[in-house]
């Protein structure tokens, strides 16, 4: 039992630092975003790179902040009974979504996305824009490192299922 709730903690720790870095990006996306409209309209600049850092530093809070945003129980559940049960009851939920659901979508999105990102890390592909960022081979790598992420903290959120449902004692 306490294996259990000690990979949950280290995967639970792992995505808090991964998402307490990327939340940062909100901040830089607002003063980008200020400073692209400032360019835009008052010194007719425009500004394709930094058009596009805010685009990737949207990408990159998204999908490296999923998993935090999962371990903070944030995802939206469907469920309507979920807040009424008890802990065992929310245990088998969480436990089954995870196992039947979570992982086996985020299996899919890595065998999907695998020869997309592969082709793109082959000719290290760039922006379309000849003033644009060069490193859209990397924004489109965040497509495998996202359900990596995802799984590894649906596997905090079973073990923690799991360790509830041996001791009845919400951890």
């Amino acid at each position: 039992m306490t294996r259990l709730t000690s990979l949950a903690g280290l995967l639970d720790t792992l995505s808090a630092a991964i998402g307490k870095y990327v939340s940062w990006l909100a901040v830089f996306m607002v003063l980008a975003q200020f400073g692209l409209v400032l360019a835009r309209y008052v010194f007719g600049i425009g500004l394709v790179a930094l058009q596009e850092s805010i685009i990737y530093s949207f990408a990159l809070l998204f999908m490296l902040g999923a998993a935090d945003t999962l371990r903070r129980g944030g995802h939206v559940r469907i469920d309507i009974l979920y807040g009424k049960l008890p802990v065992k009851g929310k245990a088998v939920i969480d436990l089954l979504g995870t196992l039947f659901l979570l992982i086996p979508v985020c299996l899919v999105i890595l065998i999907i996305s695998w020869p997309y990102v592969a082709g793109s890390w082959i000719i290290l592909e760039g922006s379309r824009e000849s003033s644009g960022l060069p490193v859209l081979y990397l924004m489109k790598s965040l497509l495998l490192v996202f359900p990596v992420l995802l799984i590894l903290q649906g596997l905090a959120v079973a073990c923690r299922a799991l360790a509830q449902l041996r001791s009845g004692v919400s951890t």
